[in-house]
């Protein structure tokens, strides 16, 4: 037998053994892996459809997935049950775990009430065109609110910043911009405010007039403005501001002038005189 021949077959099986060696440990290792993974699954419940803000969750919205118990998110949920029912305060995604930062409690409401966070109200403020910045107002946009009234006992018309910094909790019946983020005329404007400013907000309404003014959404500084007064307009001066009135001053109490005494008369001049054994005082230039 061809020497060549030897040497060609025997490289050729012991290339064989190598790679079926190779190959029997990778799909060791694979089997072993997959019989692993089976025995840490556990189930997580995702969206079946996107599910925006407002909506209650309904079983047909979710389903379970599995996934491998360390990969289990912080904050989701194992059963469906425990999701059915509860409103979204945060848009999910299709597929994407539900968790409980998305969810407000059972109860809680539906729409926009979910949304409010705590210690706050919603208000809301009828508009028009102008007054809702030509349509642009969106929900989670920023706006101030300005009031314009007549103070009691002024001539003229007063425009004041009332609120700044204040949030768009809806516009209309929309609680979330569409994704478009196209603007649309509405009749309503719904602000986030405390329950003070909500006060305020109120009496404006029925006082005077509210206008909206949009601001940009980062800035978060509060500015310093005195207000705008009708004469403004046609180049009068700030009327004086109304100075305090005080009551007036005690009189001061009465002195009474002391009595002139007159002077002292001048002191006499006076001499000894000595006569035999007699001695008297003599007045010079006087009697005795």
């Amino acid at each position: 037998m061809d020497r060549r021949f030897l040497t060609v077959l025997g490289a050729s099986l012991l290339f064989a053994l190598v790679v079926s060696t190779l190959f029997y440990a990778v799909s060791s290792r694979a089997a072993g892996r997959s019989g692993r993974t089976k025995a840490d699954l556990t189930t997580v419940v995702t969206a079946v459809k996107a599910l925006s803000v407002g909506v209650e969750v309904a079983p047909s919205d979710v389903k379970t997935s599995s996934i491998p118990k360390d990969r289990f998110p912080a904050g989701g949920f194992a059963k469906v049950a425990e999701v059915v029912g509860r409103p979204v305060i945060s848009n999910i995604l299709p597929d994407e775990a539900i968790l409980a930062g998305r969810l407000a409690e059972r109860g809680s409401g539906f729409g926009l009430a979910p949304v409010i966070p705590d210690g706050m109200r919603a208000v809301a403020v009828k508009v028009n065109e102008v007054v809702g910045v030509a349509g642009f107002l969106l929900p989670g946009l920023r706006v101030d609110v300005l009031v314009t009234v007549r103070p009691p006992g002024n001539a003229g018309a007063r425009t004041s910043t009332l609120l700044q910094n204040v949030v768009v909790a809806s516009a209309g019946q929309q609680i979330q911009p569409d994704s478009t983020g196209k603007a649309v005329n509405v009749p309503v404007v719904t602000l986030l405010v405390t329950p003070g400013q909500a006060e305020l907000l109120t009496l404006a309404g029925s006082e005077g007039h509210v206008q909206l003014v949009l601001r940009n959404t980062g800035d978060r500084q509060f500015a310093t403005v005195a207000g705008r007064e009708v004469g403004e307009l046609y180049g009068q001066s700030r009327a004086p501001a109304l100075q305090e009135k005080r009551p007036p001053a005690a009189p001061a109490p009465r002195v009474t002038p002391p009595v002139a005494q007159a002077p002292p008369p001048p002191p006499v001049d006076e001499v000894l005189v000595i006569r035999g054994s007699q001695a008297s005082l003599e007045v010079i230039g006087g009697q005795k």
